[in-house]
């Protein structure tokens, strides 16, 4: 019996390393370990951000994010997102820099309707897959477009993103489908965030699962 007691307890302590513990980066109560930026105001006069009925809410107006408190680097992220009214334009920032302020050092995917998947390359971030024709400028919002035929779901209806990030390269894939990939990154850990751009979004099941260094 204390063979089989002694077995049984190593083939647990295995099982917990070998499988990292996804953390809920939303409580579905509060905004608490997340912190919000509003363009022109605070998100306390605005009400931006909020935490309504297990839902992360996000107003739309005026334009902003709510990041988490702290930073990360090699990991899975799942996100799932919904419309509840018309389907516009939402994203999810990653490797996101200081200062925080509207349009931050970070790589955006997409969750624009119609354009879900892509990734925008928002103040001065890069990976190797955006490319420049010779002597041609940098635009403000340069995009690469999404690999694959749309996979969002009809309007109204729960989305989800599933995200690897691993030193500096991602892996986006919507509602299972593999969407893009951006390799070399300039950043390989920061903020997490989630945008306020134009139309009421909400969001669930913000979970994060580290990967090994």
């Amino acid at each position: 019996m204390k063979s089989l007691l002694i077995f049984i307890f190593a083939a647990t302590a295995l099982n917990c390393l070998a499988t990292p513990r996804s953390i809920d980066l939303f409580n579905g109560e509060n905004l608490d370990g997340w912190t919000a930026f509003v363009d022109g105001q605070s998100n306390e006069d605005s009400k931006v951000f909020s935490a309504k009925d297990g839902f992360l809410c996000v107003k739309g107006n005026p334009f902003g994010y709510i990041r988490t408190n702290k930073k990360y680097s090699n990991f899975k992220l799942h996100v799932e997102w919904r419309y509840p009214q018309k389907a516009v334009n939402s994203g999810i920032f990653l490797f996101v820099q200081d200062p925080m302020k509207l349009w931050p050092n970070a790589i955006e995917c997409q969750l624009m309707k119609g354009r879900v998947g892509d990734f925008v390359l928002l103040g001065g971030s890069d990976i190797a897959e955006f490319k420049l024709p010779g002597g041609a400028p940098r635009p403000k919002f340069p995009v690469v477009r999404r690999l694959a035929e749309s996979s969002e779901n009809p309007d109204g209806e729960w989305n989800c993103a599933d995200i690897i990030c691993k030193e500096g390269n991602i892996t986006l894939y919507i509602n299972g489908r593999l969407q893009n990939t951006g390799t070399k990154s300039a950043h390989k850990e920061g903020y997490i965030a989630l945008q306020s751009e134009g139309s009421e979004v909400l969001f669930r099941n913000i979970r994060l699962t580290p990967m090994d260094d």
